[in-house]
């Protein structure tokens, strides 16, 4: 508990242990005329339906708006997480581990294996199964309202989710219900993400480029930027809508459409002036759901690129960022499963 970043008193220099190289920091682009897409979920069916799948096909990760989460609800989940952040250590400590397969945790750093490399932040990570029931008797009991406001972000966050996913589907040519079940059926998982002021951020990360693992993943994006996108070669700087969710596609997206949609990587950088939190709602499948290439996307011309793995063996393979020699553009989930 004591390696925690948001107790550790303001630092004047970075410790060694979270610098890295100047080539492996690879800046992000300028960004100029390139931006996620916004997709107003309000507009017609069908025109949200082609703007999901046409956004998700060029970058994997878009903004959706009026898509149906409270401002409330969103604001109440930014208030009760800075809340927790700034209770007292005493309040937190019981819930510190480094063991990740705990469902209710607070851990610094990845949950990625990454040859020893230290990331900028901070995670408190809550699970439980859907619909909510007795799997959230582990949260924290403080802040006191934090229970109630979780449980109510979770099943707005989900079903937008959900929502989305069936909205891919019907423009990918399946039925609505496909993406529905075991294969989106696991513990709703939570990661909330604090970054506090980093006393030099140009050398270091808050997280190292990634691909998610699971099936979709929906974050609450603080207005403080910090996210940044592969594209093209770069990364661009994700700058937030307000009201906004950010939408990305997982792995288990892209095995099951045999690569028609792909997994994109993404990193967080940090700031000098302020800390920044943000939530992710991870849609996970079920542990012993089998996963690979649907066979609505396959043919003579188009064979399988994926292994069939169960979701637990496939967490249990992937879990190591292969950094090599620069930490830009190194996750390839084929060239991995052909290495296993």
């Amino acid at each position: 508990m004591e390696n925690m970043l948001h107790l550790t008193p303001s630092r004047g220099l970075l410790p060694d242990e979270f610098i890295f190289s100047p080539d492996q920091l690879p800046p992000a682009i300028s960004a100029a005329g390139v931006s996620l897409p916004v997709v107003d979920m309000s507009r017609s069916r069908d025109e949200v339906r082609r703007a999901i799948l046409d956004a998700g096909k060029e970058f994997g990760f878009f903004m959706v708006v009026n898509h149906g989460v409270s401002e409330e609800a969103m604001r109440d989940m930014e208030a009760v997480c800075q809340e927790f952040f700034q209770l007292p250590a005493a309040d937190k400590a019981h819930l510190f581990s480094e063991d990740p397969s705990k469902a209710t945790r607070i851990f610094s750093g990845s949950i990625f294996e990454t040859g020893g490399e230290n990331y900028w932040r901070d995670c408190l990570r809550l699970a439980c199964a859907f619909p909510v029931s007795d799997s959230s008797k582990d949260w924290p009991d403080k802040p006191q309202r934090l229970r109630e406001v979780v449980e109510k972000f979770i099943v707005l966050t989900r079903g937008m989710g959900m929502e989305i996913l069936r909205l891919l589907c019907e423009g990918m040519g399946l039925r609505p219900d496909y993406l529905e079940g075991d294969i989106s059926g696991g513990d709703v998982v939570l990661h909330i993400n604090h970054y506090p002021p980093c006393p030099n951020p140009e050398t270091t990360l808050g997280l190292p480029p990634h691909c998610d693992r699971n099936l979709l993943t929906l974050l609450l994006p603080s207005l403080v930027p910090g996210l940044e996108v592969a594209y093209n070669g770069d990364w661009i700087k994700v700058v937030p809508v307000p009201n906004s969710f950010v939408v990305n596609f997982g792995l288990q997206l892209e095995v099951v459409t045999n690569g028609m949609l792909k997994s994109i990587e993404h990193r967080v950088t940090t700031n000098m002036a302020v800390a920044r939190t943000t939530v992710a709602t991870c849609i996970m499948p079920a542990a012993d759901c089998l996963i690979g290439p649907a066979e609505e996307f396959l043919s003579e011309d188009n064979p399988p690129l994926y292994r069939t793995l169960t979701f637990r063996d496939f967490k249990r393979i992937y879990n190591v960022v292969k950094l090599g020699s620069s930490l830009n553009l190194t996750t390839n989930l084929k060239n991995v499963q052909k290495e296993i």
